[in-house]
């Protein structure tokens, strides 16, 4: 298609020279000769012209428009395959609003390159070169002049043209920015009322707003500025060109017809030029854009170096002298942790916030890989899992329920498991006590739940979570203070709905509500990065330990 197009292009173009071409036989045959042949076939000539120039152009537009779209198409989807593939630390570090900027937006700005300023490119610089052959077959000598123009000025759309990418640089990174600031103003509305932010998140949109503006200004000065400029630069070229063709024709030199179809080829010139001059601005922008796009396409996804698939795994976990340093922390987040787990057992870490209980888990499906030690799965290393099938043997329910705008059905048959069976969507949700709301739903299991759940409560939601992870089946399973944002009644359903998912599975059970762990096989104290006691409910009750002190706490309040 874009071949096809390129050739109508060239079809356009070589029919640009043809125009002035006409004019010469026309004149010269027609008015000064007479000649009756002339003044019956010029006019038809001009007919068919103008028709294959038509059908050309129609051509060129359709053609180059099915590549950018499908460009667009191409890019998007790989921005969002690389996306969905990139390692936690990634989302850590990036702004959610820049990165849909980059998918959304950013990526069209790179098709306007590839469609538009191509097309301006191709079929412009064509007609330049085609006209400029008609002009050397006429008066080479003449024509030699504006030659002489064009590196004074290709000089000046170079200047502007390094304006304009780093003007162009700016706006992306600024667009990034108004979709961030829009997205967490949106997310946290509720936020912003109670709390009276509206005037803040006003300031901070009119900011981001107006430097988009100042940003588009500066680029219209300098695309504005550069075509005059240009202009002016050719006019001086023309004026001369004109006074010495008009010299010429005084003296018999060159013909009526050759001097205005001389000045018609000239003049026709302009129009082209003009175009590509102002085409630059948009190159600019594309590439800015393209920059953006492909960094991102360019980025390092998660590493899998792993080679064994590992089938339905029994659930021996060993943590052997694990470390963990975050990037941009000076202390470690683990510190030479060593903890074996026996397959079915249930495992709780307590400890205040930041004492490194997530970033234990964390590890698990390798979310993030330790700086030392190693993590080893019914004896395996993780790392020689393959992601797929280590990720396929766990099961996480978080306090943080993720849940998709679509019905209920497909937010517990997610992924993996889209091809289960109502019956065993059903069998999953009596399960996790989320039958008897599902129920009440107008439209039960086809019941949309909004954005993340929002038309659900949070009960409801953790709930359907847990049917998500009893129908994935998995034989390890990492609860992150599942039960810590509930009210009594709602938590009361979710612990019964969890000690049904937690039969027959290793277990690791993030808590702070104290009462909620004390049936645990063994319970993990952690502080700074250590595990500093371990052992059941009553022996760490017995020691007067840190554990002791926190129940004591708990039960005093």
């Amino acid at each position: 298609m874009f071949a096809g197009a390129l050739a109508a292009m060239a079809v356009m173009a070589a029919a640009e020279p043809a125009v002035p071409a006409l004019f010469k036989p026309l004149l010269d045959g027609s008015f000064v000769q007479k000649d009756p042949d002339f003044i019956r076939i010029i006019p038809l000539l001009m007919i068919g012209l103008f028709f294959i120039r038509g059908l050309a152009d129609f051509a060129s537009t359709y053609g180059m428009n099915w590549v950018g779209s499908r460009l667009v198409m191409d890019l998007r989807a790989a921005m969002f395959n690389k996306l969905i593939a990139m390692p936690t630390r990634f989302y850590d570090n990036s702004s959610t609003g820049t990165l849909i900027a980059h998918v959304v937006f950013n990526v069209t700005q790179v098709t306007q390159s590839a469609t538009s300023a191509v097309t301006l490119l191709v079929r412009d610089t064509l007609t330049i070169l085609g006209l400029l052959g008609w002009l050397l077959w006429l008066n080479w000598k003449l024509t030699l002049i504006i030659v002489a123009i064009a590196p004074m000025a290709v000089f000046i759309i170079r200047n502007v043209s390094k304006r304009l990418r780093n003007i162009n640089r700016q706006a992306q990174q600024n667009l990034g920015e108004i979709t961030h600031v829009v997205e967490e103003s949106v997310g946290a509305h509720k936020v912003v009322k109670i709390f009276g932010g509206q005037d803040y998140e006003l300031r901070r949109f009119g900011t981001a707003v107006n430097d988009a503006r100042r940003f588009y200004m500066k680029g219209i000065t300098a695309a504005a500025a550069n075509g005059p400029v240009v202009q002016l630069v050719a006019a001086f070229g023309v004026a001369l060109i004109v006074y010495i063709a008009t010299q010429e024709a005084l003296h018999g030199e060159l013909t009526v017809g050759g001097f205005v179809s001389y000045m018609i080829a000239m003049l026709m010139i302009f129009g082209p030029v003009k175009r590509l001059t102002g085409v630059n601005e948009q190159l600019q922008r594309g590439l800015a854009a393209a920059e953006v796009v492909f960094e991102l396409i360019d980025s390092e996804t998660e590493i899998d170096h792993g080679t064994l698939q590992l089938p339905r795994a029994k659930g021996a976990l060993d943590f052997c002298n694990v470390t963990l340093h975050y990037p941009d922390k000076s202390i470690p987040a683990l510190d030479d942790i060593n903890l074996s787990i026996q397959p079915g057992e249930t495992i709780a870490l307590v400890g205040a916030s930041g004492s490194g209980k997530t970033s234990l888990v964390n590890l698990i499906p390798r979310f993030y890989t330790p700086t030392s030690g190693q993590i080893l799965l019914d004896g395996h290393d993780i790392t020689a899992i393959t992601l797929d099938s280590l990720r396929a043997n766990i099961a996480l329910v978080s306090q943080d329920v993720v849940l998709f705008n679509d019905t209920i059905a497909a937010n517990i048959a997610y992924g993996a498991q889209a091809n289960a069976t109502e019956e065993e969507i059903v069998r999953a949700a009596e399960a996790a006590h989320a039958m008897e709301f599902i129920r009440e739903q107008p439209l039960g299991l086809k019941t949309m739940v909004g954005e993340n759940g929002v038309k659900l409560s949070g009960g409801q939601r953790q709930r359907i979570a847990i049917a998500r992870a009893l129908l994935k089946n998995a034989p390890v399973l990492i609860l992150d203070e599942a039960t810590s944002a509930l009210d009594t009644e709602s938590e009361r359903h979710v612990q019964a709905a969890l000690e049904t998912l937690m039969q027959g599975r290793t277990t690791l059970v993030i808590a702070h509500r104290l009462s909620t762990i004390e049936n645990a096989d063994r319970i993990a104290v952690m502080q700074q990065g250590r595990i500093v006691e371990i052992g059941k409910h009553a022996e760490l009750i017995t020691r007067k330990g840190i554990y002791a002190h926190l129940h004591r706490l708990q039960f005093h309040e």
